[in-house]
């Protein structure tokens, strides 16, 4: 791959991402039949996600909220994690996608921070993979782009779940940021925070620009992920760094072609997503910030190196650190989701037209608390949550 900056030419030793943009075919065609399950998938999805949330989110995060902040997130973390994982289902029992976990076994920490390479505009969801064999699907959260927050229904997930939507300008971000992890440091409520550094999914581009930078302030060259953006990074850290058990640093690739939201509704790609996990000790990273972005772009540089790896062999080392998941509890979970889907739609379309009255009220709540970020404080100081309070 040739560059420019000032006039000279950069080079690096191979095209970026050239097994990632010269895709080979789909795994699977786009029958018919496909497309039929990717339209069912596409009401499924957004159904069970609004009426568990018309129905539940005002109890447990207005009503509960009210008397216990951390017993309203937990509870709203439970009722919604159980949303969560029909993606894991579909992803490896419906679309019979191969995950291969390598590197370090993943402990189920109570507060952590993640941070991996962006492939692709679905890498998040396939976080959620390793999150529910630990067991905190339920506690997982993203630093996400505000635009994200427009996506009717699943702004209303984003919102309850917690998750902490950025403008991509510093100096609205890091007070929000800031707050919002201080709002989340309670040490009851297990957390996984994910970043991604890069700020965005790679692309050939992005990295071409990304490259002619490096060339110009002496950074690496790196071919298969960007540059990371250290502020936000740091901000995450600094604010949890004296909660956090670990750091986990992920690097996510995919077998034969990348992957998009749709490939996924339609069951035809991914054939295989690898996730790597290194697990990083935060006394061995360093406190002032010029050291952390030193740090940091190491890691992306040994990232580089290990996805170099992966174009070459196919695989990660040390493959095999995770087991599968159960069937009979995924199938169990979706029989349940699908069942009280189904009991409240019944309510809401064939019952007393209260129901449809409290829906259409529950749902203009969530669209103000969501457009306003609105997050009810906690009044009633019951006999814990008060000696929380005291300590903080």
């Amino acid at each position: 791959m040739n560059g420019s900056v000032n006039g000279k030419q950069v080079q690096s030793a191979d095209p970026p991402g050239l097994s990632v943009f010269n895709n080979g075919p789909r795994h699977r065609p786009l029958t018919a039949l496909r497309r039929c399950r990717g339209v069912l998938c596409l009401v499924i999805m957004p159904l069970t996600a609004f009426m568990m949330m018309v129905y539940l989110a005002p109890v447990t995060t207005f009503v509960v909220r009210l008397f216990s902040v951390h017993y309203s997130r937990k509870w709203t973390c439970f009722l919604f994690g159980m949303w969560l994982a029909m993606f894991p289902f579909l992803f490896e029992k419906i679309n019979r996608t191969r995950f291969v976990f390598s590197g370090e076994r993943v402990p189920a920490k109570e507060c952590v921070l993640l941070f991996a390479n962006h492939r692709t505009e679905v890498d998040w969801m396939y976080l959620w993979d390793l999150a529910l064999r630990k067991g905190r699907l339920q506690s997982i959260k993203y630093i996400l782009k505000k635009s994200l927050m427009k996506l009717p229904i699943f702004n209303w997930a984003f919102h309850i779940i917690e998750f902490i939507p950025v403008e991509r300008n510093w100096e609205i971000d890091e007070p929000l940021i800031r707050r919002r992890l201080t709002g989340l440091k309670n040490p009851k409520d297990p957390l996984w925070l994910a970043v991604f550094p890069e700020g965005t999914d790679y692309t050939e581009k992005k990295c071409i620009r990304s490259q002619e930078y490096a060339a110009e302030h002496g950074l690496p060259i790196l071919k298969n992920v960007l540059l990371p953006k250290i502020k936000g990074f740091n901000c995450c850290l600094q604010e949890l760094r004296s909660n956090l058990d670990a750091v986990y640093d992920i690097t996510i690739a995919y077998k034969h072609r990348l992957p998009t939201f749709m490939d996924n509704v339609y069951g035809v790609d991914p054939s295989e997503v690898h996730i790597h996990t290194e697990i990083i000790q935060v006394s061995d990273i360093p406190v002032p910030e010029d050291e952390v972005s030193d740090w940091l772009m190491e890691r992306f540089r040994l990232k580089d190196e290990l996805l170099s790896e992966f174009l070459k062999l196919g695989h990660f080392p040390n493959e095999g650190t995770e087991e599968e998941m159960s069937t009979l509890k995924c199938v169990a979970n979706f029989v349940a989701v699908i069942g009280m889907t189904g009991v409240l739609t019944y309510l809401t379309l064939f019952s007393s037209v209260w129901f449809r009255i409290f829906v259409v009220c529950s749902a203009s709540f969530l669209t103000f608390a969501t457009l306003y970020g609105v997050h009810v404080p906690q009044l009633v100081c019951v006999p814990e949550a008060g000696a929380h309070a005291k300590k903080l």
